[in-house]
């Protein structure tokens, strides 16, 4: 090897050692972040009892407490309250359960995806095996990806847990799920969690139904017609009760004038996803049955106030608020406003009024919060909204789809 060589891979060394090094630092910031979160979660525990309740309020001193810290660090790191619950729980973890983890990620030995499956594996240790099942699996943390850690930590939990694989199986098939996930390109994901027998007899049924379509006249690929058939199945598909039967989605597309006319190639807009492309807009807007169709024009017509006359929302103004909003419209939630409720932001025995500008979704939980915490709410016109927390500080909700009005009244 030439001397030019050797320098070379010596260079490219540095800069490996430069990107170790500031893996490091990230490591030590989460680490100084987990000792703040749970500082702060200590702090509103000791003083939860100080803190000024709304009048009138169902939740007690501690639950008001809870649920404000709760929601302020949501939108103070800009993330759904669920995740912001499971920082504060995983901060617990690292500062009660887990020094030594705490200390191997202060240390830049570990990063925090590896603090994190420890500490989701540990959760359901039993306390007097937890030191033991820690410090055997942070011998090697170091070395492994997350995923390997994670695997050698699920073998560990199986061996210490005093439970057995079935009566946990029970509970947790409690928590399955249905995930959707937009994507670029005009491309999304639907993610399903449930017991394994129910996932992979339904992957296997698709399997066999994408592999009988299989020909030599067929150019999709197995992967493509699982896809397709599994879409197909969901969208008109009926279950052995029936279930399904005359049920179709209902989405909305806001498509341009001139787009829909052919005269701009503008990109439409899909209900809880964002911009799609011209083509798919106009295909949707010309007559799918599940989709409903909306023009954007300067004169849409849609009635944006009754005022005082009555606490009913039209039902013109009430999709045209679902268009508005999208989703929830506390910070960060991400509940589709189809599932959420329609709340008068001053309240209608304050005199508040049936307006866009009074008007936005909140789901029951956000709702609530609205209700019996200190957060308080004010519109700043174009659908754009101002929350400010009980420590007085501002954050602010933009609306799902620009539809300009007048400043509020």
């Amino acid at each position: 090897m030439t001397a030019s060589l050797i320098a070379q891979q010596e260079a490219r060394g540095v800069r490996f050692d430069a990107i170790a090094a500031a893996d490091r630092q990230i490591a030590q910031a989460f680490a100084r972040r987990a000792e703040l979160v749970d500082e702060a979660r200590r702090y509103g525990a000791a003083t939860a009892g100080d803190a000024p309740r709304v009048p009138g309020s169902r939740w007690d001193a501690a639950t008001v407490a809870e649920r404000e810290f709760v929601s302020e660090l949501a939108c103070t790191l800009r993330v759904p309250q669920r995740t912001a619950q499971t920082l504060i729980a995983e901060s617990r973890a690292l500062t009660e359960d887990l020094p030594a983890t705490r200390e191997a990620l202060q240390n830049g030995e570990i990063t925090y995806r590896h603090a994190q499956v420890l500490i989701g594996q540990a959760w359901t240790v039993p306390d007097e095996a937890k030191a033991a099942f820690e410090a055997s699996l942070l011998r090697s943390a170091g070395r492994l990806t997350a995923a390997k850690l994670k695997y050698n930590a699920r073998k560990l939990r199986e061996r210490l847990h005093p439970e057995t694989i079935t009566a946990r199986h029970e509970r947790s098939v409690a928590d399955r799920a249905t995930y959707f996930q937009a994507e670029a390109d005009g491309m999304a994901s639907l993610v399903l969690y449930d017991s394994v027998d129910r996932v992979q007899s339904a992957y296997d049924r698709v399997t066999t139904a994408a592999l009988s379509l299989q020909g030599p006249d067929e150019p999709r690929t197995l992967t493509q017609l699982r896809t397709d058939v599994l879409t197909d199945l969901l969208i008109d598909g009926v279950t052995p009760s029936g279930l399904g039967k005359g049920i179709r989605a209902t989405v909305n597309v806001t498509v341009p004038v001139l787009t829909l006319m052919g005269r701009s190639e503008e990109a439409g807009h899909l209900e809880g996803y964002g911009p799609i492309d011209p083509d798919t807009a106009r295909r949707l807007a010309a007559g799918a049955p599940s989709f409903t169709r909306l023009l954007v024009h300067p004169e849409t017509g849609v009635v944006l106030s009754v005022g005082r006359t009555s606490y009913k929302v039209p039902k013109d103004l009430k999709r045209w608020l679902r268009i508005r909003d999208e989703t929830c419209r506390f910070p960060g939630c991400n509940r589709a406003a189809a599932h959420s409720d329609l709340d008068h932001s001053l309240d209608w025995q304050f005199q508040g009024r049936t307006a866009h500008d009074n008007l936005a979704h909140l789901c029951p939980g956000c709702h609530s919060l609205k209700s019996e915490t200190g957060w308080r709410l004010k519109h700043l016109g174009d659908g754009r909204l101002e929350w400010t927390s009980p420590t007085g500080r501002s954050f602010t909700s933009e609306p799902g789809t620009d539809l300009a009005t007048d400043q509020p009244r």
